[in-house]
């Protein structure tokens, strides 16, 4: 059973480092990829804070379509390239937006979002998608944020198969 209140009194890279360690325990015994993507999703909702969208796009058919997620109802299909996702897939590279109306080509699929941070999967060289977390807090992102939201993907990775989410 996982009750939040044990992150209550913790610091704050003290809950992410405990967020890594509640994942592995998650995803590490688990074979199936939806299931362990559900709860990726779900526990790093719960954990970042102060956000109001958490979820993955994977690359199929040449474009971003939306899995599993925390949040409002999302776009469900994002061209590469197009918005802070499809950047951060053609780019290669994290991106961190303190306002995403500033950022040139940003697709509104919840309106209140005003910073997100975008972590694209890549594994032996392909992209398979990206880790997307909105907030409606203008810079709310941090260095911090970026490290363990990277570092969640690192670990995601050495559990899952990416190419049975793509195609």
């Amino acid at each position: 059973m996982f009750d939040i209140k044990i992150f209550d009194g913790m610091k704050t890279e003290e809950k992410y480092n405990m967020m890594l360690s509640m994942l592995k325990s998650i995803i590490e015994d688990e074979s199936d990829v939806i299931t362990n993507i559900s709860n990726a999703t779900a526990l790093i909702n719960a954990i970042i804070g102060r956000i109001n969208w958490c979820g993955f796009y994977f690359i199929r058919n040449g474009e971003l379509v939306l899995g599993p997620f925390q949040g409002m109802p999302a776009c469900t299909r994002i061209k590469i390239g197009n918005g802070v996702c499809g950047t951060a897939v053609r780019e290669r590279k994290v991106m961190r937006i303190d306002n995403v109306h500033n950022f040139k080509g940003h697709i509104a699929c919840d309106a209140a979002s005003n910073s997100e941070l975008v972590i694209p999967i890549i594994k032996n060289g392909k992209v398979y998608g990206v880790l997307d977390i909105d907030s409606e807090e203008a810079a709310r992102f941090t260095e911090l944020e970026q490290t363990y939201a990277e570092k969640s993907i690192e670990l995601l990775s050495k559990y899952i198969d990416w190419e049975k989410l793509s195609q």
